[in-house]
């Protein structure tokens, strides 16, 4: 849920566990790292739409799970 002012809305411990799993997730990581390839592709279009990790990952950290993760 966004609420009007953009911020993510109520983040739940189920988020942040399910935002961990994407973290770990093989194919995820792989994206975030290479920012190529059929994992990125992938993670992109059409897994992100699908996936309930990838969506918690966005929620609690703002981006998508193809994007890589600033250092």
């Amino acid at each position: 849920m966004v609420l009007a002012d953009g911020s993510p809305g109520d983040i739940t411990e189920k988020d942040k566990q399910r935002a961990q799993r994407c973290l770990t997730c093989p194919v995820c990581k792989r994206a975030r790292q290479k920012q190529k390839g059929a994992a990125f592709w992938f993670i992109k279009f059409i897994e992100s739409g699908l996936c309930p990790y990838c969506k918690a990952y966005e929620k609690v950290y703002g981006r998508k799970a193809h994007e890589s993760i600033p250092e």
